[in-house]
């Protein structure tokens, strides 16, 4: 991603931060009064996100909120729709006079360790992976719920549906799983009909993945998936380091960050999974929050190996 370098903006008194995710968008508006943060529907990654994003913006300008910059990590954010100039444009009602834009692994990587070097898993809906090294930056998975997003929300909700399907069929075991699954579909051979008609089949199917994770102590089904997304969570970790060399360095620091690492049963299937490979990695969990993250976008500094990761736009200020 490109950056337009425009004049500086003086120091920013008033920030808007938007973390823009699939089941839900997250905003913090701060000044010096105070922050305050809340919540709106999330984006769809299977329309184009400029609009979206742009519409997010505009509400937040309701009520005469001001923000000097704003800052906004994103789900499914492509190179070709990183039109930082853009958003800014919509931003003119806040009075914005600089606008950050990258893809909600950089936030959530800010969010949890800042510009040191290490890996975050930052798993909701999706999961996305992000490996920061000395001077190079490895993104793993985050590809979507069609060919990607091991061990996401998705996929766990994915899994369960699969287990209660196999147990109707007799082709698996018995699960709780079953009768949380029928609470919504009371005929279970017409489920499938239903959710490929719904436009939000994929935060529906994602929204079982906290049952899942809460069954996951007494119920031998939903142990075993939520053990199998711990193991995919922490491949992907692993390969992040390895990419970006922090490997084999002393303690890489490994976070699990996201609505998923809520359930404390990933957690516990995510870090063993990690210290198999790594016994003295520094896993921590839940340790951030990605506006944290978008908020920090403004900060980075031009010598970070994530600079290149942030599109920026910086609105000219007149001379007069």
């Amino acid at each position: 991603m490109t950056s337009d370098a425009g004049a500086a903006s003086p120091s920013p008194r008033a920030t808007l931060a938007i973390d823009a995710g699939q089941s839900g968008v997250k905003l913090r508006h701060a000044d010096a009064s105070g922050a305050r943060d809340w919540a709106a529907p999330g984006i769809r990654t299977d329309l184009p996100l400029l609009p979206q994003l742009a519409g997010v913006i505009e509400r937040a300008s309701a009520g005469g909120r001001r923000a000097d910059v704003v800052g906004i990590g994103v789900s499914g954010l492509t190179a070709d729709q990183a039109d930082a100039r853009f958003l800014l444009a919509a931003a003119a009602p806040l009075g914005a006079t600089a606008l950050h834009l990258a893809h909600d692994s950089i936030t959530a990587y800010l969010g949890a360790l800042g510009d040191e070097r290490g890996v975050v898993v930052a798993a909701g809906t999706g999961v996305v992976t992000l490996a920061v090294g000395a001077t190079e930056v490895a993104r793993v998975d985050g590809w979507g719920n069609l060919i990607g997003d091991a061990g996401s929300g998705y996929w766990l909700g994915r899994a369960a549906l699969d287990a209660v399907m196999r147990h109707h069929d007799g082709r698996g075991r018995a699960t709780v799983l079953s009768g949380i699954v029928r609470a919504d579909f009371p005929d279970l051979e017409s489920a499938y009909i239903e959710l490929q008609g719904d436009p939000a089949r994929v935060r529906r199917i994602a929204s079982y993945a906290r049952p899942v994770i809460a069954a996951a102590d007494d119920d031998a089904v939903a142990g075993a998936i939520v053990s199998a997304a711990g193991r995919e969570l922490a491949a992907s970790a692993l390969a992040g380091l390895r990419r970006v060399g922090q490997a084999d360095v002393a303690s890489p620091r490994v976070r699990g960050v996201g609505g998923l690492f809520g359930g404390a049963a990933l957690g516990r299937a995510f870090e063993p999974a990690v210290r198999a490979s790594l016994p003295d990695a520094d896993v921590r969990i839940g340790e951030a929050h990605p506006l944290d993250g978008a908020a920090a976008l403004s900060g980075v500094a031009p010598s970070s190996a994530l600079a290149a990761h942030i599109a920026s736009a910086h609105a000219r200020l007149s001379s007069s």
